[in-house]
């Protein structure tokens, strides 16, 4: 195995692992942290903010290596204003997660841990995937 895939995996392992034990892969966690004229759950809030503080203070430190230790160059978006069609898709995915209380992450470990919703939820999330590649394949 390369050693930048097993990278990878070890990199997904541990991803999967924190949203585990955080609770992040229970979408009822997600969903109550959108209630916020009910049930409301703030636990998610601080899960965001330790990941946001966490890339505010690391990311320079991590620019000023040059390149990344896996690979020859960061591969870093040169984008500089919002269309549509970011707006779009940030708005169907906040959307999606809304309804199911999954996005990507937290339905991948999901299905580690058994969830019966992430049995659901996962293929229709590939069916989405493979469907946006044939549309936008032109």
């Amino acid at each position: 195995m390369k050693k930048f895939s097993f990278a990878a995996l070890l990199s997904g392992a541990l991803f999967g692992l924190g949203l585990a034990m955080s609770g992040m892969t229970d979408p009822r966690r997600v969903l109550g942290f959108l209630d916020v004229f009910g049930d409301f759950d703030p636990t998610l809030a601080f899960v965001l903010g330790g990941a946001v503080a966490t890339t505010t203070l690391l990311f320079r430190f991590v620019l000023r290596r040059g390149s990344p230790v896996l690979a020859d160059t960061f591969q870093l978006s040169n984008l500089k204003h919002v269309d549509a069609r970011l707006l779009g898709g940030a708005a169907l995915f906040g959307i999606g997660w809304g309804i199911a209380g999954y996005c990507p992450g937290p339905a991948l470990a999901g299905l580690g841990i058994g969830s019966t919703e992430a049995l659901w939820f996962v293929p229709a999330m590939l069916a989405g995937i493979l469907l946006h590649r044939l549309v936008n394949r032109a």
